[in-house]
């Protein structure tokens, strides 16, 4: 067993990954603390760590003398979460990858130049990657950016790893962001890349993400394979709705 660090963190992705597969399911009682402490050879510290992320993320209860009970099966996201896929993958257990088809420097169409603030024909920078869930296809990604921000990526592995956290290095302000989710059909691409029928219908995520000061940095238009992502609404009266996704696979 690594430091203590490493077994909060291997106890939280195990127990992470048992509820996502419904080994423990909502209502159900988790192991107790012995029982954890006894599996992963583990003192009382790194276990308490573990739950108290769990219980952050929505997914247990609190106990509080009682034995702990699985509320739900899709954790809270962080806001990297929301942004990067890389970032969510691990957050969930899974081996993020990405294969980039293109990256391009192009003029904006109307609408895109809409979506992003900027004038029609405006410079932007546009990133099309097939991105993989284990090795496997998971999702279609296509991220554009105004050329202040998208410049950071002409001269990036777009095949390297985290497009978010290359521009968050490069001092890029990426302050919050909006999602809307709905189902579109596979287009030509779309199936060629995820290796389905076109007209399959996905799971499609359009993001844009804003600075500080309130311009926006991306617009962006995942589509994922039926299967691969659930998404979960936690509602707190007062306060917005965080949005939580994990994988089914």
């Amino acid at each position: 067993m690594g430091t203590t660090l490493q077994q909060h963190q291997e106890i939280a992705a195990f127990l992470r990954n048992a509820i996502s597969r419904k080994e423990f399911a909502p209502g159900e009682p988790l192991p107790s603390e012995s029982e954890l402490c006894e599996r992963f050879r583990s003192s009382r510290g790194p276990v308490r760590q573990a739950m108290a992320t769990l219980r952050s993320e929505g997914l247990i209860s609190s106990g509080r003398g009682r034995r702990t009970i699985v509320l739900d099966t899709v954790p809270t996201q962080s806001f990297d979460g929301v942004i990067s896929y890389s970032e969510w993958c691990r957050q969930s257990g899974f081996e993020p990858g990405q294969v980039t088809q293109s990256v391009t420097r192009r003029p904006a169409d109307e609408t895109l130049a809409a979506a992003l603030d900027i004038e029609p024909k405006s410079p932007v920078v546009t990133v099309f990657r097939l991105r993989l869930l284990n090795g496997a296809p998971a999702m279609v990604e296509r991220l554009n950016y105004p050329l202040d921000v998208g410049r950071h990526l002409l001269t990036f592995d777009t095949d390297s790893g985290s497009i978010y956290q290359h521009l968050i290095s490069s001092g890029v302000d990426i302050d919050n962001a909006t999602r809307t989710i709905d189902a579109v059909g596979a287009d030509a691409d779309d199936a060629r890349l995820l290796e389905v029928v076109e007209g399959t219908p996905l799971l499609r995520v359009r993001r844009r993400a804003f600075s500080s000061n309130g311009n926006t940095v991306e617009s962006s238009d995942d589509r994922y394979l039926p299967g691969t992502a659930s998404f979960t609404l936690n509602t707190i009266r007062g306060n917005p709705s965080p949005l939580s996704m994990v994988s089914a696979r």
